[in-house]
């Protein structure tokens, strides 16, 4: 068995409501994933998977309990530190695509590999290569708002691994696709995830989707379940 990618260690966090009533949203959550496993999280609306992603990719901090990135406790560091590990080990995908409209799928791929430190020529094969392997290096050339939204969504995926992240962070990314489209979407994100070695932990409200991955666990008030 691999290694842990993400472990997350007592996690608890809450949020005040009102002037003193607090409410629990994360309460002392554990789990792993290992590089190669696609995780499905499965939580009803409200249930804090945003809140848990958010730990898990650095944007948020828990009140108490410990992240570990590849073994390392990155719980406490400075914001520079989480930054970078940010840029260079974590990879996010979210329903809307949030693609940049004024720049083609190729340069929305180059940019966060530029803006990493990695050459230009560089950059352009790798986004090639990974155009390629999902399907749309035809379409390379085209602004996000001529392409459809599978095509969008390949786009944010390639653009997630283009820096070859250890971690893959995905918040319902088929959410706002047809099924055949989402199907096509996903069968890409389980090919590219065994095929890189990335940790992957994706949220999706789709039982059948979630069933296909390796491994699915539940968020319901603030607990993790398998």
């Amino acid at each position: 068995m691999s290694s842990p990618v993400l472990t997350l260690s007592d996690i608890y966090k809450s949020y005040h409501k009102g002037t003193s009533r607090e409410v629990s949203v994360l309460n002392r959550t554990n789990f792993s994933v290992s590089s190669g496993e696609i995780v499905a999280l499965v939580a009803p609306s409200g249930a804090g998977k945003s809140t848990l992603l958010h730990i898990a990719g650095l944007l948020d901090e828990a009140d108490s309990g410990n992240v570990f990135l590849s073994g390392e406790k990155v719980t406490g560091r400075s914001d520079n530190f989480r930054t970078e590990l940010r840029r260079n080990k974590i990879g996010f995908i979210y329903q809307s695509h949030h693609l940049l409209p004024e720049f083609s799928a190729l340069e929305n791929i180059v940019l966060p590999q530029l803006v990493a430190g990695v050459s230009k020529v560089e950059a352009i094969l790798r986004a090639n290569s990974l155009l390629k392997k999902v399907g749309i290096f035809s379409r390379r050339d085209h602004r996000p708002g001529t392409l459809s939204g599978g095509e969008q969504q390949r786009v944010a995926f390639c653009r997630a691994i283009a820096n070859q992240p250890a971690l893959l962070l995905a918040d319902e990314p088929t959410g706002n696709l047809d099924p055949e489209t989402a199907e096509n979407v996903f069968n890409t994100l389980i090919e590219l995830t065994h095929e890189t070695g990335l940790a992957a932990l994706v949220a999706t409200h789709n039982l059948g989707l979630a069933g296909r991955m390796d491994r699915v666990i539940h968020l319901e008030r603030g607990v993790i379940t398998d």
